[in-house]
């Protein structure tokens, strides 16, 4: 017999290792490509970048609260149990910070790629996006880091 919690538990925790693998590794493409300065290279990662989040960002993100749901109804947790709020909270303020990321990113492949055909530096746009980027980027990764804890922990915060 298929154990439907198991399979929905598997789930939830394969996309909560994408989104935040994913996550990472497009972070710290994005950041090397941009510490190196050269345009051209910006274009290509952050156009990469894009494509990531599309593919396997956005789909995670969404699995997990779908996933999320059904564990907690087979579960039979308590919606008002704290650590449960305290996660769906931490989720929804990372996922408002990636949706802003995302559109930076989509800004910063438009910045470098007219730089790169243009023949022209990056302009002080490019800078700006990439500095409230990096600004965005820390407290949705850390958000996340606890929601995972709060996961695995479930402690009872109040």
């Amino acid at each position: 017999m298929i154990d439907a919690y198991l399979i929905l538990k598997w789930l939830h925790v394969l996309s909560a290792t994408l989104l935040f693998g994913t996550g990472l590794g497009t972070a710290f493409q994005m950041w090397f490509a941009h510490r190196h300065g050269d345009p051209r290279a910006i274009a290509v990662v952050a156009r990469n970048v894009v494509l990531a989040d599309w593919l396997f960002t956005a789909p995670s993100g969404v699995l997990q609260p779908v996933t999320g749901v059904a564990l907690v109804l087979l579960g039979g947790h308590d919606w008002r149990q704290s650590w449960l709020l305290a996660s769906i909270a931490l989720y929804l303020l990372a996922g408002v910070l990636w949706l802003i990321v995302v559109w930076l990113q989509i800004r910063v492949r438009a910045l470098a790629k007219a730089a790169v055909e243009a023949g022209t530096p990056l302009p002080e746009a490019y800078e700006r996006c990439m500095r409230l980027w990096f600004a965005l980027g820390w407290p949705a990764f850390i958000g996340l880091i606890v929601v995972f804890w709060l996961m695995v922990a479930r402690p009872e915060l109040w």
